[in-house]
């Protein structure tokens, strides 16, 4: 009865859900083949190798004898060659990656890989699918950095065997362990188990004690322990063990987490190792959830806009306790998490004000619930991704993606300011200015591209007039995030009854200011690497909170922030508000505005270097402004002090 999950409709259906949504068509068919014993003994012993290959002309009896000898694996006449074809399967598509024939991809096999271990299978698997295709691309392609991420609602204890020793594999996993009831009910899947030798630190266990996870607890273990760690390590390809019984309605998991933040999660993934990102199918076994979440995967990794995240955003307590005891487990091996104050390991013993406490499995018709979910959620792409008006000669450096639009005309601007703007426009060098802005803006604005980016002799009043011009739209939520000096802050207190903003200033001398209705925060004198902790430990904790419906970006002089970094932020914003996000940049630099571009389009970013960590000073003002909005914004309340 176990293995009644376990069945063939998996791959089917999750077909059939790619091709209702038109993905298959845009798809690059990579051709599945048989993994060969060479390969299989990468990672296998050659006697469980033997064993394996003896079952295919063995009878039922001898079947059910030889699978007693294993923990919930069950053997059939063709699960050797089903098995081998599965390792290939995922081969195939390292290779398509490594060498540029696609840029990402997605193996949908059966059966899964990542409970089975070098001498013994395990849990529905029988050879370790995505360990083989981390050693294969090591042996093949020299790769010295390979990031596994596991986010199958169980334990990968087989990977994390096979690579508990090895630095040069960086393990991630979440799993269902409710203080090791749930299976495989094993002391090393625990936040302890940090690898051994020269692997400590490479080993990231994150366990779930408590059923009824959702959208926010995944991305809380993604700003606070996986992104920071994985951009440190720097890989040079990502694997994704991709389980989906980890989402909504599966029998397994009992989780909450509704199939788009999965594609939040891949979204993520893809501005790491140069966009090299294998997803390769482990669990997932209710049809309707797995099938949606597949699909939010593949449009992702196809670089459509990522869908509006659903849900409260606050993780719950019982994962904010998993979180700190994974930072303090891993603090003495992560230059990230070296200033980042003693960790006394979190006990859950006190009510916190803020936290939601009580998790419940949604009781509900999960067939039913997704249906009308995803109808709710999944819109309309534009028909183009950027939009700029570009200058001459513009279209020799502007990504082939990127459409040109034509500016208004002088008599129009003039109309349009006079009558909405004329407070904020008093120079006839900005207004002839706003040509570009207006028109790109209107088309983002009315959804006919998702994106765009203009130039401006002044960033900071073009944003402000971009602010403005939005509400007239009727967008209510809008973020702004501003780069460089800035010589105004927009006036966003007339005529805005409802509207709310959220600025965030990364000025020259990358003075960091955050301003939250009245409030302005500022910190001084942060410089290139404090990217990591400032973006992920503060900026895209309190935008996914906000879940803003608008991001305005805008780029000024003299920043000490560089192109990279620039890039990177617009490509990590552009997961948010259904990838609409304005960016006017003041200076004319052909490689920057070409950088931001490439982002907009999703394009993949290059790599950040070498990780500097910031000093004690920076970390500790940010580590304050933390603690003091973690109650208003939830999506901090895993890194900072917590209040009581």
């Amino acid at each position: 009865p176990i293995c009644d999950i376990e069945v063939p409709e998996r791959l089917s259906s999750s077909y059939e859900q790619l091709r209702s949504y038109h993905l298959v068509e845009r798809c690059v068919h990579v051709p599945a083949r048989e993994g060969s014993e060479e390969e299989i003994l990468l990672v296998h012993s050659l006697e469980h190798l033997e064993v394996a290959k003896s079952t295919q002309t063995m009878n039922e009896e001898e079947l059910k004898r030889i699978s007693e000898n294993y923990d919930a694996f069950f053997f059939h006449p063709s699960t050797y060659r089903c098995a081998r074809l599965a390792v290939g399967a995922a081969l195939q598509l390292v290779d398509a990656v490594m060498t540029g024939k696609v840029l990402n991809g997605m193996a949908l096999v059966r059966p899964p890989g990542h409970h089975s271990q070098r001498n013994a299978a395990n849990g529905f698997c029988l050879f370790n699918n995505v360990a083989i295709a981390a050693e294969y691309a090591k042996l093949k392609y020299g790769l010295q950095r390979i990031l596994i991420v596991d986010w199958d609602v169980h334990h990968g204890q087989g990977t994390q065997y096979i690579f508990e020793e090895d630095p040069s594999v960086l393990y991630f996993s979440w799993h269902r362990y409710e203080h090791q009831e749930f299976w495989p009910s094993l002391k090393e899947s625990d936040y302890d188990a940090v690898g051994l030798g020269k692997g400590k630190g490479f080993n990231i266990n994150l366990p779930w004690n408590k059923v009824g996870m959702g959208n926010s607890d995944y991305l809380a273990a993604f700003f606070h322990v996986l992104l920071p760690m994985a951009f440190e390590f720097d890989p040079e390809l990502v694997l994704v063990s991709s389980g989906y019984d980890s989402g909504i309605g599966d029998p397994e998991g009992q989780m909450n987490a509704t199939p788009e933040v999965f594609a939040h999660l891949t979204h993520f993934l893809m501005q790491l190792a140069n966009g090299k990102l294998c997803v390769i199918l482990e669990g997932g076994y209710h049809l309707k959830s797995l099938g949606e979440s597949v699909c939010m995967t593949v449009k992702t990794l196809l670089g459509d806009p990522v869908p509006q995240i659903t849900g409260e955003m606050a993780p719950c307590l019982s994962a904010v306790e998993s979180i700190q005891n994974v930072r303090a487990a891993h603090k003495p091996y992560w230059k990230w998490l070296a200033y980042e104050g003693s960790f006394s390991l979190f006990k859950q013993m006190l009510l916190i004000n803020g936290f939601i406490q009580k998790l419940k499995i949604i009781e509900i018709n999960t067939d039913v619930f997704l249906e009308l979910h995803m109808k709710n959620i999944v819109f309309e792409v534009p028909p183009t991704k950027t939009a700029t008006t570009g200058s001459e000669g513009s279209e020799h450096f502007l990504p082939e993606d990127v459409q040109l639009v034509k500016e208004m005309d002088e008599t129009e601007i003039k109309a349009l300011v006079s009558g909405f703007y004329a407070d904020l426009v008093k120079e006839d060098r900005t207004l002839l200015s706003l040509g570009s802005m207006f028109v790109i803006l209107d088309k983002i604005l009315k959804k006919e591209v998702c994106n765009g980016i203009a130039a401006s002799p002044t960033a900071a009043l073009s944003a402000a007039v971009a602010l403005r011009h939005s509400v007239r739209f009727g967008f209510q939520r809008v973020l702004c995030v501003f780069v460089g000096d800035m010589q105004m802050i927009p006036n966003t207190e007339d005529g805005f009854m409802g509207v709310t903003f959220l600025f965030c200033f990364i000025s020259g001398i990358w003075d960091f200011i955050f301003v939250l209705t009245n409030l302005l925060l500022l910190l001084k004198d942060a410089e290139g690497n404090d990217f990591f902790s400032a973006v992920l430990g503060f900026i895209l904790p309190v935008a996914y909170s906000y879940q803003p419906n608008l991001t305005v970006i805008a780029v000024g002089p003299n920043r000490s922030l560089g192109i990279s970094g620039i890039s990177l932020l617009v490509a990590l914003l552009r997961g948010l508000a259904e990838s609409r996000v304005f960016a006017v940049i003041e200076d004319t630099e052909a490689s920057l505005m070409q950088s931001v571009a490439k982002a907009l389009v999703g394009a993949s970013t290059p790599s950040f270097g070498i990780y500097v960590p910031p000093t004690q000073e920076k970390v500790n003002k940010i580590k304050a402004l933390r603690d003091q909005y973690q109650q208003e914004w939830k999506m901090l309340q895993c890194s900072g002090k917590l209040s009581d």
